[in-house]
């Protein structure tokens, strides 16, 4: 399945799930899931309480009460409603994209095999009676039946229903390349693949559980803003309790007024208690999770997502995070007595059938640089000498010359053994390319040495400035390589990062951690290989790679699809997102709380105490109608942030002081300013529907 037929599936299930959102808020008003956020249980409890007192109302024939009851036991029933739908909402997108994946996970045909040899019988089974240690054949159009790692065979694999991303990728026994996953075709070739999970055991399986919202567990700061919500809830509790004290003492000593109705105070509690972050609370944490999954990231828990918030230190691999991971043939240096022509020709000519990136970026240079057009291979008459670990040299013979090209220890042996010399300037042109963090590939032809190949591992293009905008967020950046620390320090200073660990050993990743860590930091990287996997259990945010290992995948707590190391700048910026929005939306819940003092204290005390009028700032209708238009806002501002709470706030690349001040500027304002006009558009709404005077 290809990742824009999977989108068109996930924006018909968005738009069906929605729907059923709406019917599934209805569903949570069991009193067993409203009791799991106390905030909008005490709502409910209050819905609960006024319409009991409505239905009194009724039964003694009080025209006016029931009116006024009527009205605030129906805002009271829709804000516990709206907070259902928040949070529905934010799961039904999850849903959408849990449908599509089950799209993905077909119970097919598998080849079960009884040995590892594609010339052994097989017997056709489903894929749900495959169990761990199972061998399957996979040949060119089958689908890989469940997770495996491959231990036979090479095959082009198209894993766009899983990673998104359309190019296939090879898959082979080898560390990086090993792992297959689940749903994923087999494109060409042939693999045998062990089963390393049983049914509902499978990444798929796991991803879509995840994405459902059944193993989302609030993460330590969600629990504790939810710990403070309870406090201030039980404090405006206690204080609305004792207002009718002080409302029963008040009128028995003044001798005049009423004593504030059950109904009044219930209004009160319900506009004071911070019910518009306790409803949206849990949709934010499931929409941070949601944007993980749409950047093709599956958080392993809702902590990783919100530690990659925190994160002050990123560590990243050279190759193929800071680098492309191939060297390419950026410059022909030749020796003295030697034309550029001579050195681009023979270095063409030794790199013919060399398929590396570096051998086919020889070829193209010397064609782009100096108009070497490719010769025709088979028209050459000419044997080739491939490359081998044990004499790292290749080339050819041809017209009875014999060009090399390869590393500098190696061609000098081969000079040697055909009487030659070295060059002494060849040993300070190849010490200065190492220095820059650049390899050098010496050419010969027979016993002369004609010059150097410099090759270059490119830095990705924007990475520089990835790395700056990491720099002002207030994060650090280290480089790991296996390099010699004069090839790290090129690379590092090329590419902008803040530190490097040359040489670096599986240990001295660990090391690093943990010491970064000890320092007080929280530090985040990438792996795909067994090797890595110590540093990625030790990290707080471990990037594990799709590609990678089975131990990598077990040690981090993210797992990237698509297999892209730089998507830990993306995973970072989500986390801080998440953050920001919701300590925006707390920010915002806490302000909007003012403009609700100023509507229903005066309207409660008026007739006790007229000297409350002077609160009256926004002089609103009647007490009724002012109580009525607090709560009526306190409801439909919940459904009107849904939708931040689900895109979340934007995020910019600022210092954190910055970001603060930018987010308590506009949601602290706007959650004073706004109450304040939206009570006031309310109540003037009322008076023109006559609703104003209900009492």
């Amino acid at each position: 399945m290809s990742w824009p037929h999977c989108r068109t599936i996930i924006f018909e299930a968005s738009l069906m799930n929605f729907k059923h959102a709406l019917f599934d808020a209805f569903l949570k008003f069991s009193p067993f899931h409203q009791v799991r956020n106390p905030v909008i249980f005490t709502v409910y409890v209050c819905a609960f309480l006024i319409t009991g007192i409505y239905c009194q109302s009724i039964l003694n024939a009080e025209k006016l009460s029931v009116t006024f009851s009527f009205f605030v036991m129906i805002f009271l029933w829709l804000t516990v409603y709206f907070a259902n739908f928040a949070e529905s909402a934010a799961e039904s997108r999850g849903k959408a994209q849990a449908n599509a994946l089950r799209k993905s996970r077909l119970n097919i045909l598998a080849k079960k095999l009884t040995k590892a040899s594609r010339t052994s019988k097989y017997e056709s089974v489903t894929s749900s009676e495959l169990r761990s240690g199972d061998l399957v054949l996979a040949e060119a159009g089958d689908i890989i039946p469940v997770d495996g790692v491959v231990v036979e065979g090479i095959a082009s694999v198209n894993e766009s229903a899983i990673t998104g991303e359309s190019a296939p990728v090879i898959r082979e026994n080898t560390e990086e390349r090993r792992s297959v996953t689940g749903g994923t075709q087999v494109i060409s070739d042939w693999l045998i693949v062990k089963i390393t999970t049983n049914p509902g055991e499978s990444f798929l399986d796991h991803m879509i559980s995840l994405v459902e919202g059944a193993k989302r567990q609030k993460t330590p700061n969600e629990i504790a803003l939810s710990i403070l919500l309870a406090a201030l809830t039980l404090i405006f509790l206690l204080v609305c309790s004792t207002l009718v004290i002080f409302s029963i003492y008040s009128v028995s000593s003044v001798g005049s007024g009423s004593v504030i109705s059950i109904t009044t105070l219930s209004a009160l509690f319900v506009c004071l208690a911070p019910t518009t972050i306790g409803s949206l609370l849990s949709a934010i944490g499931i929409a941070g999770m949601d944007r993980m999954i749409q950047m093709h990231v599956v958080a392993v828990s809702g902590h990783a997502v919100e530690a990659a918030g925190d994160v002050d230190v990123l560590i990243l691999d050279k190759t193929g995070t800071i680098t492309l991971g191939n060297r390419q043939a950026t410059d022909f240096i030749p020796l003295n007595g030697v034309s550029m022509e001579e050195l681009a020709d023979a270095a063409q000519l030794a790199s013919l059938t060399d398929e590396t990136p570096e051998g086919r970026s020889i070829v193209v240079l010397a064609k782009q640089k100096y108009g070497l057009r490719g010769r025709d291979i088979n028209g050459l008459q000419a044997s080739f000498i491939p490359f081998t670990a044990q004499t790292r040299v290749s080339g050819i013979n041809f017209q009875n010359r014999q060009i090399r090209k390869g590393a500098y220890d190696a061609i000098e042996v081969l000079i040697k053994e055909l009487g030659g010399t070295y060059p002494d300037e060849l040993s300070l042109q190849i010490s200065a390319i190492a220095r820059q963090g650049e390899t050098p590939l010496v050419v010969s032809d027979g016993s002369r040495v004609l010059g150097i190949i410099r090759l270059k591992d490119i830095i990705k293009g924007g990475i520089r400035e990835r790395f700056a905008k990491l720099r002002q967020m207030g994060i650090k950046t280290i480089m790991v390589t296996g390099d010699n620390p004069l090839t790290a320090a090129a690379i590092a200073a090329e590419a902008g990062v803040d530190d490097f660990l040359a040489n670096a050993k599986p240990e001295d990743k660990l090391y690093l951690i943990k010491k970064l860590q000890e320092e007080g930091h929280l530090v985040a990287m990438t792996g795909d290989g067994t090797n890595d996997a110590p540093a990625l259990a030790q990290a707080d945010v471990a990037v594990a790679m799709n590609t990678g290992t089975q131990a990598a995948k077990e040690a981090g707590n993210m797992v990237d699809l698509e297999s892209n190391p730089t998507k830990l700048v993306e995973i970072v910026e989500i986390g801080k997102q998440l953050l920001m929005t919701r300590g925006a939306l707390t920010t915002f819940s806490i302000a909007n709380d003012i403009a609700k003092y100023f509507a229903i204290l005066p309207a409660a005390f008026i007739y006790t105490y007229p000297q409350f009028k002077m609160l009256d700032i926004m002089h609103l209708s009647t007490p009724e109608s002012a109580i009525l238009s607090a709560v009526i806002f306190n409801a439909f501002i919940i459904i009107l942030l849904v939708p931040l709470a689900l895109k979340g706030v934007k995020y910019r690349s600022l210092p954190p002081s910055n970001l603060l001040r930018i987010n308590v500027t506009i949601y602290g304002l706007g959650g004073l300013v706004i109450p304040f006009i939206g009570i006031k558009v309310i109540d003037m709404l009322l008076s023109v529907l006559g609703i104003a005077q209900v009492n």
